[in-house]
């Protein structure tokens, strides 16, 4: 039962080193196949496929959006590049307008340096095994963190889950317990018709016999309940597989329903209708939780 995990979770993670802080902020929700977004700081596209994995590892179904933010101090990736023929024609030009101008004043450096790209600060790109192990290392904090959340609910839904079985469980045991009185019933009744049908006629036993067990074939559901009892074997099963479970127990609610329906259309009686109304109205929930289960 420990094992269900659900795909519905949220986590973050941090990780700081040399001035520089790395936020990883993780959320998921059901999906039928996983689905990995990763959102990534401009220059950062080389770390994509290789975040992807590490998400992979714990996330087999799933939309899983991933925003990983830097921050802090990049002066060790800063660079000034010098534009000298630009500053070269800055100068020309300045010299040529004092001239016109009858003025004495040169240019200085300063001046130049303030012009429009004269000097160009650049940022060069991380090396990218040392961006990957702050980016990973906050990426598997906020996976831990989402862990936590997903195992959380996936217990609650496990003991919500196990819950909705025993009471389906002891409804089929009413209506297996019910279908011999039934049977008995209709038995009697039709004995009952044939002898008004036919008055003072006297009643063929052989054909009563052979009457009365079309009927018991009619009504028999002994075989629905037999793989409802199988299926329901499984399903507990399932819960306590280690392995993603969701798209197995959501095939076996659809069996389920298969086998409820075949038996409510052979026991046409208003009392175990009213049961098999119960057991659908308890797999329609179940199935609400399980379209949450990894």
């Amino acid at each position: 039962m420990a094992s269900v995990m659900s795909m519905t979770g949220f986590g973050r993670g941090e990780a700081e080193s040399d001035g520089r802080t790395w936020q990883a902020e993780l959320r998921c929700v059901n999906n039928r196949h996983l689905d990995v977004n990763i959102k990534l700081p401009r220059g950062y596209g080389m770390l994509e496929e290789r975040l992807r994995k590490k998400v992979a590892v714990l996330h087999q179904r799933g939309r899983v959006d991933l925003l990983l933010t830097v921050s802090g101090d990049f002066s060790d990736l800063m660079t000034v590049r010098v534009n000298s023929r630009l500053a070269g024609n800055y100068h020309a030009g300045l010299l040529t307008l004092a001239r016109e101008l009858g003025m004495e004043e040169r240019p200085s450096l300063r001046d130049l340096a303030a012009y429009p790209d004269v000097l160009v600060l650049e940022q060069q790109s991380e090396d990218e095994e040392v961006a990957f192990l702050l980016a990973g290392q906050a990426l598997d904090r906020a996976l831990a963190d989402c862990q936590e959340m997903r195992t959380r609910e996936g217990k609650a839904m496990a003991v919500d889950l196990t819950a909705r079985l025993d009471h389906f469980t002891a409804v089929v045991e009413q209506i297996e317990a019910a279908i011999p009185i039934l049977l008995q019933e209709r038995q009697q009744g039709l004995a009952e018709r044939l002898v008004k049908l036919l008055d003072r006629i006297q009643l063929d036993e052989q054909r009563l016999a052979q009457e009365v067990a079309i009927l018991a074939d009619k009504t028999d559901v002994t075989e629905e309940i037999v793989r409802l009892r199988s299926h329901l074997e499984q399903f507990r099963a399932f819960l306590a597989a280690p392995e993603p479970v969701g798209r197995k127990l959501d095939f076996l609610l659809q069996e389920f329903l298969r086998e409820v329906n075949t038996m409510a259309s052979k026991i046409n009686d208003a009392t175990i209708a009213h049961l098999t109304v119960d057991l659908k109205g308890e797999l329609e929930k179940m199935r609400e939780q399980v379209q949450n289960i990894e």
